[in-house]
């Protein structure tokens, strides 16, 4: 295993992180996003190795606020090549970084009043960005 850069943990964490965000914002509203903050969190802290490493250290990634196809363009995109990161640097760790995101994700939707169509939505395309590439 090769260690990762400081800028392949903030794709790591760009990824992670931006998948709860772009899940928890599908459905609006304060008290949901309360609880589902606490549910990511409890998913997130559930890692170890170099996926705990990149989603503890270092800055908080930047994700765009002003839209959902702008968080979209950044987010996705981080999420596969952070695929592509992980398979290069520390294969066996491709599927916990893809578990991890997933079930933060997946969390986040169960966690005020199960997972509604635009939620569904969001993971679908987080799954997607997560797939091995055709």
């Amino acid at each position: 295993m090769e260690r990762l850069t400081a800028d392949e943990r903030l794709t790591l964490k760009t990824g992670a992180f931006g998948a709860v965000f772009l899940v928890s914002n599908a459905v609006p509203g304060v008290l949901a996003m309360v609880r589902e903050s606490f549910a990511a969190s409890g998913a997130l802290a559930e890692v170890g190795g170099v996926v705990k490493e990149a989603l503890t250290t270092g800055p908080l990634p930047q994700l765009p606020r002003d839209s959902v196809l702008e968080v979209e363009s950044v987010v996705l995109p981080a999420l596969g090549r952070s695929v592509e990161i992980l398979h290069a640097k520390s294969p066996g760790d491709v599927e916990t970084y893809r578990s991890v995101v997933l079930a933060a994700a997946e969390r986040v939707a169960q966690a005020h009043r199960g997972i509604e169509p635009a939620e569904a939505a969001a993971i679908e395309k987080i799954r997607q960005s997560l797939a091995e590439p055709a």
